[in-house]
């Protein structure tokens, strides 16, 4: 029985990309690697649609002191999230005032023979309100910072593993920025940096501890609308889990990195940016270990 909590305390940091994890030991609401090249730049004034559609796949679990585990895992998961954007005329020490949400579906499957789990499910998951969020643009800069909030409407079964909801609501505090190079911006370089603090869990007494996401990008933008570029991700759980039902060792914080390619363009007669970007996972700790890969619409209206 302790191997087969054991297991899921490893898996149940991407068990649901975009909406998390049902076992406890879970990593935060937050998916690294969402956002790439550009991820500190916020548009200007305006109505826009973005939808993020996220592929992840893993057979590898990795244990807590970093080992490729023998568990047989088979996790495939795809996310669709739908994002609602308002850049107002608003004014607030200088910066755009921006609110918008976003409302996440998800499908996940997964499977570990030895551990006897198999369980598939597609519904929604748990919805983002960002109340507030302020973006700087300057001649060789772009900055902005936001806090956000995930609200648990997402189906929730603590015995399903893949179930949509994470049974807790978050607080999260982001701070970002874009540097370019050159009075052109041709060459920009960027970083996110995202921190979690989680609610305890309405069915069982433990609360997630909290969580550092770190996101980077380097780019350059070619002829035609074109960007390429080179990004990555890396997640730390910062704090302990805590809760009468913590049963597992409180001390193992999961972690994970991420590198990898992406390319976009925009078409001016649609308004659309397209971007797809693919990252590959490493140097992970106690949870999966696999490669993600995002293609992102963004609809300016």
């Amino acid at each position: 029985m302790r191997k087969i909590v054991n297991v899921l305390v490893i898996i149940s940091g991407l068990v649901v990309i975009l909406a998390g994890p049902v076992f406890a030991g879970e990593t935060g609401h937050y998916v690294s690697g969402l956002e790439g090249i550009r991820a500190g730049t916020l548009p200007p004034p305006g109505f826009y649609y973005k939808m993020y559609n996220l592929f992840y796949e893993s057979d590898e679990l990795v244990d807590q002191k970093g080992d490729k585990s023998d568990a047989d895992l088979d996790l495939t998961v795809f996310a669709t999230a739908h994002r609602f954007i308002w850049v107002t005329d608003i004014k607030i020490f200088g910066a755009d005032y921006i609110i918008d949400a976003t409302i996440p579906f998800v499908a996940t499957d997964i499977k570990i023979d030895s551990a006897g789990i198999d369980d598939s499910l597609f519904a929604l998951a748990d919805i983002c309100i960002e109340p507030i969020a302020l973006g700087w643009h300057g001649a060789r800069y772009d900055a902005a910072v936001a806090a956000d909030v995930y609200i648990p409407t997402g189906k929730y079964d603590k015995n399903k593993p893949a179930s949509p909801g994470k049974d807790f609501w978050t607080g999260m505090f982001t701070l970002a920025g874009t540097y370019y190079f050159d009075a052109e911006k041709i060459w920009s370089v960027s970083v996110l940096s995202r921190y979690e603090i989680h609610s305890k869990k309405d069915e069982t007494d433990v609360r997630p501890g909290n969580d550092f996401h770190f996101e980077w990008g380097i780019a350059k933008t070619l002829a035609g609308g074109w960007d390429i570029g080179v990004v990555g991700y890396c997640h730390w759980q910062v704090t302990d889990d805590s809760g009468s039902d913590v049963k597992w060792d409180k001390s193992v914080h999961d972690r994970v990195h991420a590198i990898g390619p992406e390319v976009s363009v925009f078409i001016p007669c649609c308004k659309l940016l397209v971007s797809l970007r693919s990252e590959f996972e490493f140097k992970t700790v106690d949870r999966s270990e696999g490669n993600a890969t995002t293609l992102t619409l963004t609809k300016i209206f």
